[in-house]
């Protein structure tokens, strides 16, 4: 009854291993790249026809066939070794399968090795057989030394084709371990074929053929995947992350994992799920993720490619490539964009008031004249020049804004204390008082980041203000003044040009701080939920991109 169990187990495992080549082979024949086509579905094959003629060898009912099955499956098993290598260069992007001199080479090997194994009942010298009763009735099989020969030339070739799969996974960033997990599959019938010559354990026949079974089938249903994503990926410097048909994560290479710290143990859980604001980001135009990269903002433009197994989709890559030049150089040219609008709409608000009071006012004197009220045209004329020193300061200030609206060339850390001071004795606010919550140094344009602070002072002072706050945080600092509060204006109407909020004497003095924060890569804002009067919030100061023309290798646009 044990003989007959380890008999079924043998049949078992190469009738498997047959089976499982005929699935697999419909599913190799469905690899979109020709060329790795044809090698997977000739490993497949071959595969199967090897455990076919082993699974013969074992169950035939003559010592005759089953010698016949056992050269026929040598003969077979050694077609698998040129098949690999042809999957190996197609996969990996190589041309040795191309070259016809490699080819020449291979099938002149072949044709020679198989002359000496189908002559081997004349000479002998490839194996012998002798008929045995124990574990169960078969044919035990000596292999001569021309076996061991080719067989060692047969690993060196296999092993050549796994080098040039793990070199494409290196170079591509991805995890080895799949690919080390079916290298230690195929390998192990190699430990059982020694098992087999060495000793009485397990009977002395090629066991291989299950090894190149397991690595085919692994390739097509276990890891497809993630073959075919390094495959796709090869020559790709940009971070990718291969999503299956679910959206679930299956893999994400080291430049991917290195981007984002959230991919780290996520094999297996949504995308959505472990970046949000990336799987948010796909529909938008251009889908841009910004991330800080050594201390530096870069940008990374998202695209969402599918992929399939002939006709069916069976997953997604995500890739991020660095376009950071691109879009410092984009977000650059829409900031002077909005500053040239803002430009054209204070001058044409503040020209056309300035012209509407000057006018009422020349009417209003010419009337007093008319009427020999000399007094009141005098009031007249001393209100048109008000208005016109008034249009002459707005003129400035839109100079200063001009001069400081353009690109960043240098920057260097800023005493933030200093700075402070020294903006609050520009701003003329002698009548208020200043409070300082914060140290340390900023990486700015000193004379930038000096006006931003006076403008923001100069509005406090204006607003109603007898208080200063200053404040500093990680990655932002605010200056609260305890002025009249916004109230429910809209916080963004206080950063429009021309705008009358809170009214139009303000001027473009909170305009001019939300654009030299802009220059620096910063954020302007109102805190809303501020009630003692105005905070404007300055963010994302931990750090200042590069000068766009650095990047870009451009000039800055004028202005």
């Amino acid at each position: 009854m044990a003989l007959s169990l380890v008999f079924l187990a043998y049949v078992a495992a190469f009738g498997a291993a047959v089976l499982g080549c005929a699935v697999g082979l419909r599913r190799a024949l469905r690899v979109a790249d020709a060329d790795t086509r044809r090698g997977l579905a000739g490993v497949v094959a071959g595969s199967g026809g090897w455990a076919l003629f082993e699974l013969a060898f074992l169950v035939a009912p003559s010592q005759f066939l089953k010698y016949v099955a056992y050269d026929l499956s040598l003969v077979v098993g050694l077609s698998t070794v040129g098949a690999w290598l042809y999957f190996c260069s197609a996969y990996t992007g190589r041309s040795f399968h191309r070259n016809p001199t490699y080819r020449r080479a291979a099938v002149g090997t072949y044709v020679a090795i198989v002359a000496v194994k189908l002559t081997n009942h004349v000479h002998g010298l490839y194996f012998s057989t002798t008929a045995v009763d124990a574990p169960f009735p078969h044919l035990a099989v000596q292999h001569g030394t021309l076996h061991w020969v080719v067989a060692g030339l047969s690993y060196a070739l296999v092993a050549v084709g796994f080098f040039m799969l793990f070199e494409l996974f290196l170079e591509a960033d991805y995890d080895t371990r799949p690919l080390g997990a079916l290298v230690g599959v195929t390998a192990l019938p190699v430990v059982l074929d020694v098992v087999g010559f060495a000793s009485p354990l397990l009977v002395d026949i090629n066991y291989e053929p299950l090894g190149v079974a397991a690595f085919a089938l692994g390739v097509l249903y276990v890891y497809e995947a993630e073959f075919l994503a390094v495959q796709l990926t090869d020559g790709v410097d940009d971070a990718v992350v291969y999503l299956d048909s679910a959206d679930r994560i299956r893999e994400a290479n080291g430049r991917a994992r290195e981007l984002f710290d959230d991919l780290a143990g996520a094999t297996g859980e949504r995308f959505d799920a472990v970046l949000p604001e990336v799987a948010a980001t796909l529909a938008d135009d251009p889908p841009v993720v910004e991330r800080v990269v050594d201390g530096e903002t870069r940008y990374y433009r998202v695209t969402d490619t599918s992929f399939s197994l002939g006709q069916a989709d069976i997953g997604r890559m995500v890739v991020f490539s660095d376009v950071t030049r691109t879009e410092r150089k984009r977000r650059e040219l829409e900031r002077h964009n909005d500053q040239l609008e803002g430009f054209a709409a204070a001058i044409r608000h503040e020209l056309l008031n300035t012209l509407q009071i000057v006018g009422g006012r020349v009417s209003v004197a010419g009337d007093a004249l008319d009427r020999g009220d000399v007094a009141a045209a005098r009031e007249s004329l001393r209100s048109i020049s008000e208005t016109s020193d008034r249009m002459a300061g707005i003129v400035e200030d839109l100079s200063v804004l001009a001069r400081h609206g353009k690109t960043l060339d240098d920057t260097e850390p800023v005493a933030f204390e200093s700075v402070v001071r020294d903006a609050w004795a520009d701003a003329d606010a002698d009548d208020l008082s200043l409070d300082v919550d914060g140290d340390g140094e900023l990486v700015a344009d000193p004379e930038r980041l000096r006006e931003l602070f006076a403008s923001a002072f100069a509005f406090a002072a204006h607003n109603g203000a007898g208080a200063v706050t200053v404040e500093r945080g990680d990655d932002w600092f605010a200056v609260a003044g305890d002025g009249r509060p916004s109230g429910d204006a809209d916080p963004e109407a206080f950063f429009e040009y021309g705008s009358a909020v809170p009214d139009a004497d303000a001027g473009i003095l909170l305009p001019n701080v939300r654009m030299l924060a802009a220059v620096h890569g910063w954020s302007a804002t109102l805190d809303a939920d501020y009630e003692e009067g105005v905070r404007v919030v300055v963010s994302g100061t931990e750090g200042v991109s590069s000068p766009v023309e650095d990047a870009a290798g451009l000039d800055a646009p004028a202005n």
